[in-house]
């Protein structure tokens, strides 16, 4: 949505554009890693990392919060493509997210190497061994990673 707000003192328009966030989800049995965009869309930001089993209420009070017209829910594939055991756990969640909000697009974005590219941006970005270790930094990486391509994605497509 574009807001053009006129300034008479001046003369001039400025141009306010106003978006709705996206949010990122790389599901997991135990925890759950959450990436959000700014509001024009622009930039992924690792979010939080929840237990899966308070995800929805993190995710109910978010929504009370921020605008969100998109959730892109990693998918989880093995490296040769097909489904992993994971998506057994992931279309239950899916279908409940899609019931409780059919106002917001909830979408799948293949998650292959997702936590691959997380440990390398980990060992790349110099924090210590310990910290390393902390599997709820990969999760979170790991959404805004799945985001970040998803976004890209839509902007070559132009979707």
């Amino acid at each position: 949505m574009v807001q053009v707000l006129f300034d008479n003192s001046s003369k001039k328009c400025n141009f306010a554009t106003y978006m709705s966030r996206i949010l990122a989800i790389d599901y997991g049995a135990k925890r759950t890693g959450i990436a959000a965009t700014d509001p024009m869309q622009i930039i992924a930001n690792g979010l939080e990392t929840v237990a899966t089993s308070t995800l929805f209420d993190f995710i109910q009070n978010y929504l009370n919060k921020e605008d969100v017209s998109e959730i892109v829910v990693g998918y989880p594939k093995q490296t040769n493509g097909e489904d992993s055991e994971n998506l057994k756990r992931i279309t239950p969640f899916v279908n409940r997210l899609r019931k409780l909000y059919p106002n917001i697009n909830i979408i799948y974005y293949d998650e292959r190497f997702t936590s691959v590219l997380a440990h390398k941006t980990i060992l790349e970005s110099g924090i210590g061994k310990m910290n390393r270790r902390n599997k709820e930094l990969v999760d979170k990486i790991s959404a805004t990673i799945i985001l970040q391509d998803y976004m890209e994605a839509k902007r070559m497509r132009n979707i």
